[in-house]
């Protein structure tokens, strides 16, 4: 059993909302900017995928190899072979629109922009194989090359709406499974032990799966170099580190590339920060869990059983339930919240950056039919606002929130492939209601679940950022909330001089 230790409520409301009360306690620091800046560590090194040169060029020869495979002079072509191939683009994009809409893969929109390109590589593949025949090689050469040329143009402007990988480096190292930043393997960590190491270690972990049997990927344990010192381990905190919904385990150090930051926070701090353990809550890259048990895994139970069990046993992790967090960006956000209401005896401290009312795959009929088989009961074990009612009075559980508002039309005008946001009611945007609409207003999730977990003891406060829904707002969110996090779990070790 888990012992329940002390913890201090270690919060402040900063850009408030008056409606939520601000707690008085050392201050969390600034809210994030909205924008990064071009020198923002991490984001600014190597091709820019982003933006930038890169993604407007290969769309730009993605369209004009197609135009050429389609420029023809026949006049059964114009007449008849072209409309066909031009009915399988736009069904392509139809369908996969409605796939998208049916799965509940994003609660926000997709950008035209894809639809667009998914068209286009549909459209691509028509033109090869129905104009084939009595064709110059040349022209079949244009055509053929106009198929990948269209499929990296949907991904550059799929990387482009959730701000995936930031430059070319980054998603080759992805592709090519290149290490990670300060990687090394498990074996190799007793030799560092009793050593003055400047920056942490990252481990891949094959975590065992024999309480949840919750089929997952390699996951990763980050170690502050406070971990190496001494003749045994000394037993830090935890923090759970969560992704959004399409995801890997990696993502945080890869998209979100929050190392950096990290170690400048160690070499600030005499190599304190807490463990921190990269888990995979989906088991796959688009299985949005939602971190729930359900048809598509137990992942709740993953994180909840399995990851503890090892981290406690295998790295001299504390146990007390003060000294660990979950901090999750997007749908993991969701879940970091969730963990710390279903389970105060693991968690005391939670993270949300732009998650969600609760977990969500679309509508409240299709959250329930897609993650508990549409079993009600299940959903309510999950459900946040539900939980806290049933669980009563909370004790030393406090979090903090990071809301993300999309820029206003007036003041920053859609940049790329990113439509104008959308005016809609709270109640059906972005935090569990429609799919497909963005959450436009200060007033959602995050003050709704604070006020709920106010009213049972959790204390909470609420950062309200005008940013876009991508991986650079949450390494900013994770930057700003890491003074406050590692003081709130007992590392407010003084900077050194």
């Amino acid at each position: 059993m888990r012992t329940a230790g002390d913890s201090q409520v270690l919060a402040r409301n900063v850009l408030h909302n008056p409606r939520v009360p601000v707690l008085a306690a050392p201050p969390i620091p600034a809210a994030p900017p909205t924008t990064l800046s071009a020198g923002h560590t991490g984001f600014a090194h190597g091709t820019a995928l982003l933006q930038g040169w890169l993604p407007p060029t290969v769309e730009a020869v993605a369209a004009i190899a197609l135009g050429l495979a389609i420029a023809r002079i026949t006049k059964r072509w114009w007449l008849i072979q072209l409309p066909v191939c031009l009915l399988v683009g736009v069904g392509a994009a139809l369908l996969a629109r409605w796939y998208v809409h049916d799965q509940g893969l994003s609660s926000d929109p997709a950008p035209t922009a894809l639809w667009l390109c998914v068209a286009a590589v549909a459209t691509a593949s028509a033109v090869t194989v129905v104009g084939w025949p009595r064709t110059p090689w040349w022209r079949r050469g244009v055509a053929l090359l106009a198929i990948p040329l269209t499929l990296l143009s949907a991904a550059l402007v799929v990387n482009q709406w959730v701000g995936y990988y930031p430059t070319v480096q980054a998603a080759l190292n992805a592709f090519t499974a290149g290490p990670l930043p300060h990687e090394t393997d498990e074996a190799g960590l007793a030799t560092l032990r009793g050593t003055d190491i400047e920056t942490g270690r990252v481990v891949p972990v094959q975590i065992p799966e024999d309480d949840s049997h919750f089929a997952h990927r390699t996951e990763y344990v980050y170690l502050p170099p406070a971990w190496f010192t001494g003749p045994t381990p000394p037993a830090l905190p935890v923090v759970m580190m969560i992704g959004g919904e399409f995801n890997t385990p990696a993502d945080w150090l890869r998209s979100g590339q929050i190392m950096p930051t990290v170690d400048k926070f160690t070499a600030e701090h005499a190599g304190q920060a807490p463990i921190m353990v990269f888990v995979d809550a989906s088991g796959s890259f688009n299985n949005d869990t939602e971190c729930v048990n359900g048809p598509r895994g137990n992942a709740a139970d993953h994180l909840t059983e399995d990851v503890p069990k090892y981290v406690e046993s295998t790295f001299g992790a504390s146990t007390d339930p003060a000294k660990w967090a979950a901090v999750g960006w997007s749908m993991g956000g969701t879940c970091a919240v969730d963990l710390a209401v279903t389970h105060p005896e693991l968690l005391h401290t939670f993270v949300d950056i732009a998650g969600d009312l609760g977990p969500s795959t679309g509508d409240h009929e299709h959250t329930v039919a897609r993650l508990f088989g549409g079993d009600e009961r299940r959903w309510a074990e999950f459900d946040p606002s539900t939980v806290m009612a049933a669980h009563g009075p909370y004790t030393q559980v406090a979090g903090l929130f990071d809301d993300l508002t999309p820029p206003r039309a007036a003041a920053q005008p859609p940049r790329g492939p990113h439509p104008p946001p959308v005016e809609v009611a709270d109640a059906d945007a972005g935090i569990g209601g429609r799919d497909a609409v963005p959450d436009t207003g200060e007033v959602g999730a995050a003050e709704t679940l604070c006020a709920r977990g106010r009213s049972v003891g959790i204390d909470c406060a609420i950062h309200t950022t005008e940013g876009e829904h991508t991986w650079q707002f949450a390494a900013e969110s994770f930057t700003s909330s890491l003074p406050w996090l590692t003081e709130r779990l007992g590392l407010a070790a003084p900077p050194t001089r």
